[in-house]
């Protein structure tokens, strides 16, 4: 049997380069003498599982096997079946049954036997610092049981480990001794030679890699083995196709495709469909993919095999290139969701979904699935990475130890004159110890003396802000009622609302008005709700117009009753906020200006475009310095929107259109079919800007921006935040409040 795995080529190429750390370290191992691939290794044992051993009755009993002399050989049997069908949970308790049948003290070569094919299920489970233990301890015991050609095999799993780990100089001399052995002994195998080819195949040696594959392949083939043919059939493929050869891949897969269909080998067959679909995809054959995929899942299906996540990705990458660019990314999602966390396919398969949501017009979730691909990558090279650095320093530590007791026990005779004077030292740096974890726990509780008091004083800092709050709020609750009992004394009805049309105060005469009983909740409704149907249309179109006018009247068909013959115009406090009420009694006379079957663009007889309309009053000569400062005002709130937008577009790399739908503070409209910021746009020219600008909305868009918080540069922020202050500084004028 052969041991080998693909790893993607990000992983690889950081796994190289963050391995050059332990390369030193590796030296002072060799320099040690720590023992390698002859299996000059210390104690050795099989570990009992965490879980403890079955009953061996039971589980005899549960696998079917009658007990006697050949039962721990069945279960193996039965286990290695179990692993070579990818049922790793049910080949572990096999074994675990033929550990608790076999015993502690029972035969050397069933112990040898249960250490190695442990070793082997770790491998598949990617386990390899356990199994890299277990195969060095399967090298102990076959030496000192005399197999030769158990050595063997066990120095090309070690091999094969330490390849896994990064040591590719430790898995060339564990295989290349494994080789010799079995040349010695005249009985060479197959998995040593495709061992050795994949290791020179990691060193990016292709030519000695394939030579290598070539004599693997002529082996099995010689020992009538087809299936270990093919897998070798498939690894050449591989390495085909990553040299661009994809006719020889072709050639080489549909050869062990036809070997597997033959030895009714399923799992496999599937396998082999997925290097197929990349050969075509290679060779931008997009038909005969679809075909290949199209096979794939027809055998997964009638077999009820599972596909493997490599294949998911080459269906998906199919479906794509096929213009099917929404199953490809289901696709894809499903895979996702099916592949554990530290699969390296998830890394691929992220990628591949990032260029699916690309295609799809989903650029900021292609950028999301980007970074979740990358910083996937970087935690599995991480990952490697400290697995190889815990194999050594567990190493290195091992063989210290077993270096300190050799000399200890060489030099005992000659050190027991200073055994006294070191245990006085030993006692002498625990008092030390002691008395610095005295003095550190000490400062411990000082500083966590401390820590409570600063902690009691902020509680109580915290609960006189709270009822420091908890009293404004009732202020406020009082001074809400009172300006609510205010308007209500008023006999004119009064309506406040936003530039959107949302009620923002009305009194009781304004709630009678609209008809509506004064008990009824109306605040926060748009005003739209309290009129007929006839008469929405020209209410919104009025409300649209009020920026740019100084007062309008309408007359606005009722849920009920009469139509309500109304007047619009700007509050004095600005912002764009507009008072609604009914029209005087001697302005009603006068024909109505706007109705529900009368709406026309632009100002429709507005009042006269004064100040005093506006409800501003002012003493005679100050007109000329008032409206220089409106001005001047007009102008930095459109030098502070665009600063705005600008900041918003190089922080996010999105245009206007999404920083409206973002801040929910200006509507999106939809013109000739396409979506638009229309009340925004008008907030970036200085001569479409309205007559009564949204100032506080022009603020909260530039305080929106400012939340972004590091995304925004330094200089930028500082740029926003100084134009922010300009706009503040003209609305604290009496003017402009």
């Amino acid at each position: 049997m052969r041991w080998f795995c693909f790893a993607s080529p990000l992983r690889r190429d950081a796994a190289r380069q963050r391995h050059v750390a332990a390369w030193a370290l590796w030296a002072v191992l060799a320099a040690g003498g720590i023992s390698s691939a002859h299996g000059e290794t210390g104690g050795c044992a099989a570990s009992t599982p965490a879980r403890g051993l079955p009953q061996p009755v039971l589980c005899l009993q549960r696998a079917k096997i009658d007990a006697g002399d050949e039962a721990p050989n069945a279960l193996f049997a039965r286990a290695k079946a179990q692993l070579e069908a990818g049922h790793l949970e049910e080949a572990e308790r096999s074994l675990d049954c033929a550990d608790a049948v076999i015993g502690e003290d029972g035969d050397a070569r069933l112990r040898y036997e249960l250490v190695r094919r442990r070793g082997i299920l770790d491998f598949r489970r990617e386990w390899i610092p356990q199994a890299l233990s277990r195969f060095e301890c399967a090298v102990t015991l076959s030496t000192a049981l005399g197999d030769r050609a158990a050595t063997a095999r066990d120095l090309s799993n070690l091999g094969a480990a330490l390849r896994r780990l990064g040591d590719f100089r430790g898995a060339l001399r564990s295989l290349t001794a494994s080789l010799d052995i079995q040349r010695g002994t005249g009985q060479v195998s197959g998995a040593v030679l495709n061992n050795i080819a994949d290791v020179y195949r990691e060193l990016r040696q292709t030519d000695t890699a394939m030579r290598y594959y070539h004599d693997a392949l002529a082996f099995y083939r010689g020992k009538g083995e087809p299936i270990e043919a093919a897998h070798v059939l498939e690894t050449m493929a591989e390495v085909a196709l990553d040299t661009g050869d994809a006719r020889q891949a072709s050639a080489w897969l549909q050869e062990a495709l036809a070997a597997y269909r033959t030895g009714g080998n399923r799992v496999y067959e599937l396998r082999v469909h997925d290097g197929l679909t990349r050969v075509a995809l290679a060779q931008g054959d997009i038909a005969q993919a679809q075909r290949w995929t199209a096979g794939a899942l027809a055998l997964a299906d009638t077999w009820k095999l599972p596909l493997p996540p490599a294949l998911q990705l080459q269906i998906a990458r199919t479906a794509q290139l096929s213009g099917r660019t929404a199953a490809a990314a289901t696709r894809l999602r499903e895979a996702l969701a099916s592949v554990p966390a530290g699969d390296p396919m998830r890394v691929s398969l992220l990628e591949q979904l990032a260029t699916a949501q690309e295609r799809a017009g989903d650029a900021v979730a292609a950028n999301a699935t980007l970074r979740d691909a990358h910083a996937k990558a970087i935690a599995l090279a991480d990952a490697q990475h400290d697995r190889q650095l815990d194999w050594l320093r567990v190493r290195f530590e091992s063989a210290e130890q077993q270096r300190t007791i050799a000399a200890l026990e060489s030099e005992n005779r000659l050190r027991r004159a200073e055994f006294r004077q070191r245990t006085l030292l030993l006692w002498f740096a625990i008092a030390v110890a002691v008395a610095a974890m005295l003095g550190f726990w000490l400062l411990q509780q000082r500083r966590r003396q401390r820590e409570g008091l600063r902690e009691q004083a902020r509680r109580v800092r915290y609960e006189e802000e709270l009822a420091r709050y908890r009293r404004e709020a009732d202020a406020l609750a009082e001074d809400r009622s009172l300006l609510q009992a205010l308007l209500d004394s008023r006999d004119d009805a009064l309506c406040l609302l936003d530039a959107d049309g949302q009620l923002l105060a009305i009194n009781r005469a304004g709630r009678l008005w609209l008809g509506y009983s004064d008990n009824e909740a109306l605040v926060g409704q748009p005003v739209s709700t309290f009129v007929g149907e006839a008469g929405r249309a020209a209410l919104s179109s009025a409300l649209e117009r009020m920026e740019d006018s100084a007062a309008q009247r309408l007359e606005i068909p009722a849920r009920e009753g009469a139509p309500l013959i109304a007047k619009l115009e700007p509050w004095s406090g600005g912002d764009g906020l507009v008072l609604l009420g009914p029209l005087d009694r001697e302005q009603v006379a006068a024909p109505v200006i706007a109705s529900a079957d009368a709406v026309v663009d632009g100002p429709v007889n507005t009042f006269a475009d004064t100040d005093l309309a506006a409800g501003h009053v002012h003493e005679a000569g100050d007109d000329s310095g008032e409206s220089s400062m409106r001005d001047a005002f007009r102008r930095t709130l459109v030098e502070l929107m665009l600063a705005s937008v600008d900041a918003w577009e190089r922080a996010t790399g999105t245009g206007r259109l999404e920083f409206a739908e973002k801040s929910r503070i200006w509507r999106v409209n939809i013109d000739d079919g396409r979506l638009r910021a229309r009340a925004l746009e008008r907030y970036l020219s200085l001569s479409k800007l309205p007559r009564n600008p949204r100032w506080r909305d022009v603020l909260r868009s530039a305080y929106f921006v400012l939340g972004r918080g590091e995304e925004l540069p330094a200089e930028t922020r500082a740029l926003l935040q100084s134009r922010v202050d300009a706009v503040l500084a003209y609305t604290r004028r009496d003017a402009l409040v």
